[in-house]
């Protein structure tokens, strides 16, 4: 399950587990490939293992600005509420599976 978040549920969504944010938006063609590889990681990974969060930052600029977001789109991995790894670009389902192994 992918999880929709705004910039008022942010927090109280990321922090506790493994969460991955997808920073995106709606005109963004890399965001369009990101897109359906992090819908079939959320159908392979159960929620304990990693809950998986978008935020269209067109409609949320803060925590987009907070967190540094240039570029998109852009994974952000937070562990009990802390950032532990942010890469931008369009990532493989294999490329994700090892940074999440490595966290």
């Amino acid at each position: 399950m992918i999880y929709t978040i705004t910039d008022e549920t942010f927090d109280a969504e990321t922090n506790s587990g493994l969460v991955l944010i997808d920073f995106w938006a709606t005109w963004c063609g890399p965001c369009k490939i990101q897109g359906p590889i992090l819908e079939k990681l959320s159908n392979e990974l159960s929620g304990d293992e990693l809950k998986i969060c978008k935020l269209e930052v067109d409609e949320n600029p803060l925590m987009a600005e907070q967190h540094g977001i240039l570029s998109i789109p852009t994974l952000l991995f937070k562990k009990e509420g802390n950032v532990v790894k942010q890469v931008s670009g369009v990532h493989s389902k294999d490329q994700i599976l090892k940074i999440v192994e490595e966290i």
